[in-house]
Formats: structure tokens, sequence, C-alpha cells
């Protein structure tokens, strides 16, 4: 994994070691302060944009266009609110996806599959294990996002969301976010509807290079990425883990995000 990883700077293969420790404490005390936490480098960028760039003619020519009107919540409705309420307003996310069986032998899979990946990212999230799903799609999936699209305001329905930036656009594509608006004691529905409104002062931008992790803790957080411009699309990884072993999606859930359920 050296020649993917840098493993001087993160050490995920020595989970023994004082370097690993302070790593992971390092993640940890991030989580805590911001929600999340950034490891630019952590694959080799050169290794990143080259992955990218492979795949563009799969993203031409097989990837699923997975567009959808949606609320902050993806949910039809919401029992404690009317449905004009502001909190509940319609936006488009959209994005070209690949699956994991479209990438086999990919530095994303072989990431995907490489336990220590997977034993590092608990410990930072300060979970027992995490486990790789079995599913045959799921697991790890490349989203592409072109001129015009984006991901827009949500919140996750898990609680960390692990990704790898593996190209940038030429433009836009920024990762915008509001730390901690809701709790779950808490749902902040006027606050939601303020930020909806572009009128919360505490919305951040973060701007990620190549070969950047990223773990975000979104499920109070919410967030976006910004539309995206420019002839070169905004490329990232995401890598799907459970504390449970061999979680598969329904083929509801597969065709609903992938177009195809095998």
């Amino acid at each position: 994994m050296r020649d993917l990883l840098d493993l001087d700077n993160y050490p995920l293969d020595g989970p023994d070691s004082p370097e690993w420790r302070a790593l992971v404490e390092r993640c940890r005390a991030d989580l805590a302060r911001d929600g999340m936490f950034n490891l630019p480098g952590f694959m080799r960028p050169a290794i990143a944009q080259s992955a990218a760039q492979a795949l563009a003619p799969k993203f031409a020519t097989e990837s699923f266009r997975h567009e959808r009107a949606h609320n902050i919540y993806f949910l039809k409705s919401l029992p404690d609110l009317p449905d004009d309420h502001p909190a509940l307003a319609q936006f488009l996310t959209s994005n070209d996806t690949l699956c994991q069986d479209q990438m086999p032998g990919t530095p994303m899979a072989q990431l995907y599959d490489w336990p220590p990946f997977a034993q590092f990212l608990a410990a930072t999230m300060q979970k027992s294990a995490l486990h790789p799903m079995s599913d045959p799609l799921a697991g790890v999936n490349v989203m592409s996002y072109r001129e015009g699209q984006a991901l827009n305001w949500h919140f996750d329905r898990s609680e960390f969301t692990t990704t790898l930036l593996l190209q940038a656009p030429t433009k836009g594509g920024e990762f915008v976010y509001r730390t901690d608006l809701r709790s779950d004691e808490d749902p902040n529905f006027d606050g939601v509807a303020t930020l909806l409104r572009g009128q919360d002062p505490q919305v951040r931008r973060l701007t990620l290079a190549p070969g950047t992790l990223n773990v975000f803790r979104g499920k109070n957080t919410p967030h976006r990425v910004a539309d995206v411009g420019g002839e070169t699309p905004r490329v990232i990884a995401v890598f799907s883990f459970f504390e449970q072993p061999d979680v598969c999606f329904s083929d509801e859930e597969r065709i609903g995000f992938y177009g195809r359920a095998r």
C-alpha cells in the first residue's frame, strides 16, 4: 500500500506504534472540535488523479445519473411540520455514479479491502470495529460532478461519512457545511430554515485537494457540495463501513441509488 498511500505521515500499517496512536488521537480531537477530520495527501495525489482519469471512460458510458429533487431530510414530509414550512424547501441533486463492481483492482478498491483502513477508521470514531459491506455494488462508490451538477443540502442518515477526493473541478465544488445545526433532542427547524435562506453566519466552506481523506460526522451537520463549473469534473470516492458484518442493501435501495439491483 505504500505505493498508493503516504504511510510515513499516516502510519495505518502500524497500529501498535506510538505514531499510529498519536494520529488517532489527533483525528478524534478534530472530530470533537469540527465534526470532521482531513488527511491531506493520504492517497498520493498522482495516484488519485490517475485513478480519476482511468475511470473517465466508464463515467462516459457506464455510470448511473442519480438526479432527484429533495428536501434536506430526504423525506417526503415530517409529522411535525406543515408541507409549506421553509425547512422543507426543495432543491436538485445530480451526480454520476460508478459502483464497486465497476472498479475492481483500482486504488479505491484496494484501500477499501485493506483491513488496517477499517481498523483505523474504527479507532478514530471510537467504535469497537468496522466492517466493509458484502454488497457487490455499494461498499465503495465513485461519484462525478460535472458542470452544473451538485450534491445539495442534506443531513446524513449514517453517523459518519468517509470520502477521498480523487480530482478537483475546474471551479466550484467546495464542501459547504454548518456544524451541529441540530441535535438528537432538538431538530431546530427554524435554524434549518435560516440556513436554507442563506442567512446562517456559521456556514463554512472547505476546499479539498486530491488525495485528501475526509471523515465527517454529518448526521446533525447539514452539508452540500457547491455547484461545479468548467471542463474538469469533481470526482470523489465514498467508502461505506458498518459496525455489523455482511451488510447489504435491498434490491429496492440498489435500484434507487444505482439504477440496477445486480
